[in-house]
Protein backbone atom coordinates (compact mmCIF):
# COMPACT_ATOMS: atom_id res chain seq x y z
CA UNK A 1 0.00 0.00 0.00
CA UNK A 2 1.48 3.32 -0.94
CA UNK A 3 2.45 6.05 1.64
CA UNK A 4 -0.49 8.28 2.88
CA UNK A 5 1.66 11.55 0.93
CA UNK A 6 2.48 9.51 -1.94
CA UNK A 7 0.73 7.32 -5.09
CA UNK A 8 1.62 7.47 -8.74
CA UNK A 9 0.74 9.34 -11.37
CA UNK A 10 -3.50 8.36 -13.05
CA UNK A 11 -5.54 9.73 -15.21
CA UNK A 12 -9.26 10.39 -14.00
CA UNK A 13 -12.48 9.25 -16.06
CA UNK A 14 -12.75 13.00 -17.20
CA UNK A 15 -9.60 13.13 -18.65
CA UNK A 16 -7.49 15.13 -16.30
CA UNK A 17 -3.99 13.69 -15.29
CA UNK A 18 -2.96 14.11 -11.55
CA UNK A 19 1.00 14.45 -11.75
CA UNK A 20 2.92 12.86 -8.66
CA UNK A 21 6.30 14.29 -10.32
CA UNK A 22 4.77 17.73 -9.40
CA UNK A 23 4.78 16.58 -5.67
CA UNK A 24 8.54 15.95 -5.57
CA UNK A 25 10.32 19.10 -4.80
CA UNK A 26 7.45 19.86 -2.42
CA UNK A 27 7.75 16.95 -0.40
CA UNK A 28 11.81 17.58 -0.32
CA UNK A 29 10.96 21.03 1.20
CA UNK A 30 8.73 19.46 4.06
CA UNK A 31 11.40 16.81 4.28
CA UNK A 32 13.49 19.28 6.18
CA UNK A 33 13.78 20.56 9.59
CA UNK A 34 10.94 22.83 10.37
CA UNK A 35 12.86 25.89 10.40
CA UNK A 36 14.53 25.54 7.27
CA UNK A 37 11.17 25.33 5.79
CA UNK A 38 10.87 28.64 3.34
CA UNK A 39 7.26 29.94 3.83
CA UNK A 40 7.51 31.65 0.39
CA UNK A 41 8.87 29.20 -1.60
CA UNK A 42 6.40 26.59 0.03
CA UNK A 43 3.45 28.68 -0.90
CA UNK A 44 4.36 29.29 -4.26
CA UNK A 45 4.70 25.61 -4.74
CA UNK A 46 1.18 24.74 -4.00
CA UNK A 47 0.26 27.47 -5.83
CA UNK A 48 1.22 25.85 -9.03
CA UNK A 49 -1.54 23.55 -8.58
CA UNK A 50 -3.50 26.11 -9.68
CA UNK A 51 -1.07 27.98 -11.69
CA UNK A 52 1.15 25.49 -13.68
CA UNK A 53 3.66 27.94 -15.56
CA UNK A 54 3.77 29.68 -12.44
CA UNK A 55 8.44 30.76 -11.34
CA UNK A 56 8.76 30.84 -8.17
CA UNK A 57 11.78 32.54 -8.74
CA UNK A 58 9.96 35.54 -9.84
CA UNK A 59 7.81 35.89 -6.54
CA UNK A 60 10.88 35.02 -4.91
CA UNK A 61 12.64 38.13 -6.38
CA UNK A 62 9.76 40.16 -6.59
CA UNK A 63 9.86 39.54 -2.36
CA UNK A 64 13.75 39.98 -2.10
CA UNK A 65 12.87 43.67 -4.02
CA UNK A 66 10.17 44.79 -1.73
CA UNK A 67 12.79 44.02 0.98
CA UNK A 68 15.57 46.13 -0.70
CA UNK A 69 13.06 48.70 -1.14
CA UNK A 70 12.29 48.57 2.61
CA UNK A 71 15.64 48.86 4.00
CA UNK A 72 15.71 51.79 2.44
CA UNK A 73 12.73 53.44 4.66
CA UNK A 74 14.45 52.10 7.93
CA UNK A 75 15.95 54.57 9.98
CA UNK A 76 19.81 54.51 11.10
CA UNK A 77 20.12 53.08 14.36
CA UNK A 78 15.97 52.09 14.57
CA UNK A 79 14.25 49.78 17.19
CA UNK A 80 12.45 47.01 17.20
CA UNK A 81 9.64 49.51 16.90
CA UNK A 82 11.28 51.88 14.35
CA UNK A 83 11.33 48.48 12.45
CA UNK A 84 7.87 47.67 13.26
CA UNK A 85 6.47 51.39 12.23
CA UNK A 86 8.49 51.05 8.93
CA UNK A 87 7.29 47.52 8.28
CA UNK A 88 3.71 48.69 8.45
CA UNK A 89 3.82 52.09 6.40
CA UNK A 90 5.75 50.30 3.33
CA UNK A 91 3.92 46.98 3.06
CA UNK A 92 0.26 48.89 3.73
CA UNK A 93 0.82 52.08 2.55
CA UNK A 94 3.58 52.25 -0.71
CA UNK A 95 2.73 48.91 -1.91
CA UNK A 96 -1.03 48.94 -0.81
CA UNK A 97 -1.43 45.36 0.29
CA UNK A 98 -5.16 45.06 2.51
CA UNK A 99 -7.72 42.38 3.30
CA UNK A 100 -10.18 41.30 1.07
CA UNK A 101 -13.02 42.05 2.48
CA UNK A 102 -15.18 41.57 0.03
CA UNK A 103 -14.10 38.38 -1.61
CA UNK A 104 -13.09 36.65 1.62
CA UNK A 105 -13.55 32.90 0.25
CA UNK A 106 -11.85 34.12 -3.13
CA UNK A 107 -9.42 30.73 -3.51
CA UNK A 108 -6.76 33.27 -5.31
CA UNK A 109 -5.96 35.02 -1.40
CA UNK A 110 -4.60 31.95 -0.50
CA UNK A 111 -2.42 32.01 -3.53
CA UNK A 112 0.76 33.38 -3.24
CA UNK A 113 1.38 34.52 -6.42
CA UNK A 114 -2.15 35.97 -6.55
CA UNK A 115 -1.50 37.92 -3.51
CA UNK A 116 1.59 39.75 -4.56
CA UNK A 117 0.02 40.77 -7.94
CA UNK A 118 -3.31 41.85 -6.50
CA UNK A 119 -2.23 43.38 -3.20
CA UNK A 120 -4.80 41.58 -1.36
CA UNK A 121 -5.44 38.42 0.18
CA UNK A 122 -6.67 36.83 3.88
CA UNK A 123 -5.07 36.95 6.95
CA UNK A 124 -2.49 33.94 6.82
CA UNK A 125 -1.61 34.98 2.87
CA UNK A 126 -0.75 38.63 4.23
CA UNK A 127 0.67 37.64 7.64
CA UNK A 128 3.29 34.77 5.49
CA UNK A 129 4.58 37.85 3.45
CA UNK A 130 4.51 40.42 6.50
CA UNK A 131 6.69 37.74 8.18
CA UNK A 132 9.01 37.23 5.24
CA UNK A 133 9.55 40.71 4.56
CA UNK A 134 9.95 41.60 8.46
CA UNK A 135 12.79 38.67 9.03
CA UNK A 136 14.68 39.93 5.61
CA UNK A 137 14.67 43.76 8.17
CA UNK A 138 15.65 41.61 11.25
CA UNK A 139 12.31 41.48 13.08
CA UNK A 140 11.67 37.69 13.99
CA UNK A 141 7.75 37.85 13.19
CA UNK A 142 5.90 34.56 14.07
CA UNK A 143 2.78 33.46 13.13
CA UNK A 144 -0.33 32.93 15.81
CA UNK A 145 -2.82 30.15 14.69
CA UNK A 146 -5.26 32.26 17.01
CA UNK A 147 -8.72 31.06 16.34
CA UNK A 148 -10.83 32.26 13.49
CA UNK A 149 -8.26 34.62 12.61
CA UNK A 150 -4.48 34.17 11.68
CA UNK A 151 -1.91 37.10 13.18
CA UNK A 152 1.57 37.80 13.96
CA UNK A 153 3.60 38.56 17.08
CA UNK A 154 6.94 39.37 17.87
CA UNK A 155 8.78 39.11 21.44
CA UNK A 156 9.65 41.64 23.34
CA UNK A 157 11.30 42.57 26.53
CA UNK A 158 8.38 43.43 28.50
CA UNK A 159 6.31 40.59 26.55
CA UNK A 160 4.43 40.20 23.30
CA UNK A 161 3.48 42.27 20.37
CA UNK A 162 0.29 40.80 18.52
CA UNK A 163 -0.30 42.25 15.15
CA UNK A 164 -3.25 41.31 12.50
CA UNK A 165 -1.88 41.64 8.77
CA UNK A 166 -5.68 41.71 7.78
CA UNK A 167 -6.22 45.25 9.40
CA UNK A 168 -2.93 46.89 8.23
CA UNK A 169 -0.61 45.82 11.07
CA UNK A 170 -2.95 47.04 13.97
CA UNK A 171 -1.54 46.67 17.54
CA UNK A 172 -3.75 43.64 19.70
CA UNK A 173 -4.22 45.14 22.88
CA UNK A 174 -5.65 41.80 25.66
CA UNK A 175 -9.18 42.90 24.93
CA UNK A 176 -9.30 43.06 21.10
CA UNK A 177 -8.06 39.24 22.19
CA UNK A 178 -10.90 38.41 24.17
CA UNK A 179 -13.34 40.07 21.97
CA UNK A 180 -12.16 37.91 19.01
CA UNK A 181 -11.98 34.93 21.26
CA UNK A 182 -15.66 35.94 22.41
CA UNK A 183 -16.86 35.24 18.78
CA UNK A 184 -15.59 32.14 17.58
CA UNK A 185 -15.26 30.45 21.26
CA UNK A 186 -19.05 28.84 21.50
CA UNK A 187 -20.60 29.07 25.12
CA UNK A 188 -19.80 26.43 27.98
CA UNK A 189 -17.18 25.18 25.46
CA UNK A 190 -14.43 25.60 28.46
CA UNK A 191 -16.63 24.40 31.24
CA UNK A 192 -17.33 26.59 33.74
CA UNK A 193 -14.87 28.84 32.84
CA UNK A 194 -16.16 31.75 30.77
CA UNK A 195 -14.31 33.32 27.33
CA UNK A 196 -13.01 36.68 29.32
CA UNK A 197 -11.66 34.64 31.73
CA UNK A 198 -9.90 32.34 29.42
CA UNK A 199 -5.77 32.81 29.69
CA UNK A 200 -4.50 34.28 26.33
CA UNK A 201 -1.00 32.74 26.38
CA UNK A 202 -2.48 29.49 25.48
CA UNK A 203 -3.88 30.91 22.23
CA UNK A 204 -1.01 33.09 21.00
CA UNK A 205 1.84 30.54 20.82
CA UNK A 206 4.27 30.56 17.68
CA UNK A 207 3.03 28.24 15.05
CA UNK A 208 5.52 26.09 13.03
CA UNK A 209 5.51 26.60 9.45
CA UNK A 210 4.14 23.49 8.96
CA UNK A 211 1.04 24.30 11.09
CA UNK A 212 0.62 27.62 8.79
CA UNK A 213 0.87 25.71 5.70
CA UNK A 214 -1.46 23.14 7.08
CA UNK A 215 -3.79 25.85 8.00
CA UNK A 216 -3.72 27.51 4.70
CA UNK A 217 -4.33 24.57 2.83
CA UNK A 218 -6.99 23.47 4.65
CA UNK A 219 -8.52 26.83 3.91
CA UNK A 220 -8.19 26.05 0.37
CA UNK A 221 -9.58 22.66 1.04
CA UNK A 222 -12.55 23.93 2.78
CA UNK A 223 -12.98 26.25 -0.62
CA UNK A 224 -13.09 23.69 -3.10
CA UNK A 225 -15.16 21.51 -1.07
CA UNK A 226 -17.99 24.02 -0.78
CA UNK A 227 -17.51 24.36 -4.83
CA UNK A 228 -17.62 20.60 -5.35
CA UNK A 229 -14.29 21.31 -7.35
CA UNK A 230 -13.00 17.57 -6.49
CA UNK A 231 -10.03 17.80 -8.38
CA UNK A 232 -8.54 20.57 -7.16
CA UNK A 233 -9.80 19.55 -3.46
CA UNK A 234 -7.71 16.26 -3.95
CA UNK A 235 -4.33 18.18 -4.98
CA UNK A 236 -5.21 20.47 -1.77
CA UNK A 237 -5.36 17.08 0.01
CA UNK A 238 -2.52 15.56 -1.42
CA UNK A 239 -0.36 18.39 -0.28
CA UNK A 240 -2.04 18.65 3.64
CA UNK A 241 -0.88 14.65 3.70
CA UNK A 242 2.70 15.86 2.93
CA UNK A 243 2.85 18.40 5.48
CA UNK A 244 0.68 16.51 8.19
CA UNK A 245 1.17 12.80 7.49
CA UNK A 246 -0.79 11.76 10.53
CA UNK A 247 -3.86 13.50 9.58
CA UNK A 248 -6.55 10.44 9.28
CA UNK A 249 -9.28 12.99 8.54
CA UNK A 250 -7.89 14.07 5.29
CA UNK A 251 -6.66 10.28 4.54
CA UNK A 252 -10.16 9.43 4.44
CA UNK A 253 -11.31 12.72 2.49
CA UNK A 254 -8.63 11.56 -0.29
CA UNK A 255 -10.43 8.67 -0.40
CA UNK A 256 -13.70 10.15 -0.96
CA UNK A 257 -12.24 12.27 -3.34
CA UNK A 258 -10.58 9.16 -5.79
CA UNK A 259 -13.86 8.05 -5.56
CA UNK A 260 -15.63 10.74 -6.71
CA UNK A 261 -13.20 10.95 -9.35
CA UNK A 262 -13.85 6.88 -9.95
CA UNK A 263 -10.16 6.72 -9.59
CA UNK A 264 -10.98 3.51 -7.64
CA UNK A 265 -7.64 1.55 -6.86
CA UNK A 266 -6.40 4.79 -4.98
CA UNK A 267 -9.25 5.26 -2.91
CA UNK A 268 -9.27 1.62 -1.58
CA UNK A 269 -5.84 2.19 -0.79
CA UNK A 270 -6.50 5.07 1.61
CA UNK A 271 -10.03 3.92 3.01
CA UNK A 272 -8.37 0.92 3.75
CA UNK A 273 -5.52 3.06 5.52
CA UNK A 274 -8.03 5.34 7.14
CA UNK A 275 -9.41 2.25 8.49
CA UNK A 276 -6.20 0.57 9.73
CA UNK A 277 -5.50 3.94 11.51
CA UNK A 278 -8.69 4.75 13.04
CA UNK A 279 -11.26 1.56 13.73
CA UNK A 280 -13.11 2.65 15.90
CA UNK A 281 -14.08 6.24 14.35
CA UNK A 282 -17.60 7.31 14.01
CA UNK A 283 -17.57 7.11 10.71
CA UNK A 284 -15.89 3.65 10.16
CA UNK A 285 -19.16 1.54 9.45
CA UNK A 286 -19.89 4.22 6.90
CA UNK A 287 -16.18 3.91 5.36
CA UNK A 288 -16.65 0.00 5.54
CA UNK A 289 -19.49 -0.18 3.53
CA UNK A 290 -17.90 2.20 1.24
CA UNK A 291 -14.87 0.31 1.07
CA UNK A 292 -16.60 -2.89 -0.04
CA UNK A 293 -18.07 -1.13 -2.64
CA UNK A 294 -14.50 0.10 -4.15
CA UNK A 295 -12.94 -3.89 -3.39
CA UNK A 296 -16.45 -5.10 -5.50
CA UNK A 297 -15.49 -2.08 -8.37
CA UNK A 298 -11.67 -3.06 -8.15
CA UNK A 299 -12.62 -6.63 -8.87
CA UNK A 300 -14.77 -5.95 -12.01
CA UNK A 301 -11.82 -3.87 -13.66
CA UNK A 302 -9.29 -7.07 -12.81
Amino acid sequence: MAAPGTRPALRTPQGATVSQDALEPFRALMAQADARIELARACLMIARDAYPALDPAHYLGEIERYALRLRAHLPQGGDVGAKVIALNEFFFGELGFEGNVERYYDPRNSYLNEVIDRRTGIPISLAILYMELGRRIGLPLEGVSFPGHFLVRLKLRGGILVLDPFAGGTPQSADDLRARLARVVPPGAAGDLPVDALPLDQFLEPATHRQILARLLRNLKAIYRDADDTLRLLQVLDRILIVTPDASADLRDRGLAYQRLECWQPALADLAAYLEREPDAPDAEDMRVALSALRAQCARMN
